[in-house]
């Protein structure tokens, strides 16, 4: 395929993203426009820039639309956990149908930094694991002793309440 130039390759790219049920990484963009992963990433934030719903998860990039959201009941949640204890934690929230659409954490110097996520499956939670320990990266909760939040979202409020009780079982959902 040849290389495709500026504005045409990012409303491609914007139509691929829009179209895809599962997000695509910068590798495989960067393939498909003949470009470099660099020129991807740039793409995107010129995208982001315009308020486009496309936010970087660690298995690549996601259009939000929304019809996609606006079913989905939301909550944020705060936990806390040893880093040993993570998987777990993101096992029991997307056992119950839930998806972790990100992480926050209160930095004394940046303030508030919110991660995206999303994480809806087992596989989804393998896959940011695998890559957590491919680059020797630490979970930003470790910037806050275990102290984290996660706004989740499902279909029901009863999926939620349901991943709220097993969390408190296990002493990761931090209450009044």
């Amino acid at each position: 395929m040849k290389k495709m130039l500026g504005e045409e390759r990012r409303n491609e790219l914007l139509n691929l993203l829009k179209d895809a049920k599962k997000p695509i990484t910068g590798t495989q963009l960067a393939k498909y426009a003949n470009v470099s992963r660099q020129v991807i990433v740039n793409d995107m934030n010129l995208l982001k820039a315009r308020n486009l719903p496309i936010i970087s998860t660690s298995q690549g990039y996601l259009y939000l639309s929304q019809e996609d959201t606006d079913s989905l009941i939301e909550k944020k949640i705060v936990c806390i956990h040893t880093a040993e204890e993570a998987e777990d934690e993101m096992m029991t929230i997307v056992d119950c149908g839930v998806t972790i659409k990100n992480v926050i954490v209160e930095h004394p110097v940046y303030g508030e930094i919110t991660a995206s996520m999303m994480l809806s499956s087992r596989i989804d939670v393998e896959n940011f694991l695998n890559k957590v320990e491919e680059t020797k990266a630490t979970y930003l909760s470790v910037l806050t002793n275990g102290t984290h939040l996660h706004v989740i979202s499902a279909p029901t409020i009863e999926q939620i309440e349901e991943a709220e009780r097993r969390l408190r079982e296990k002493g990761y959902l931090v209450e009044e």
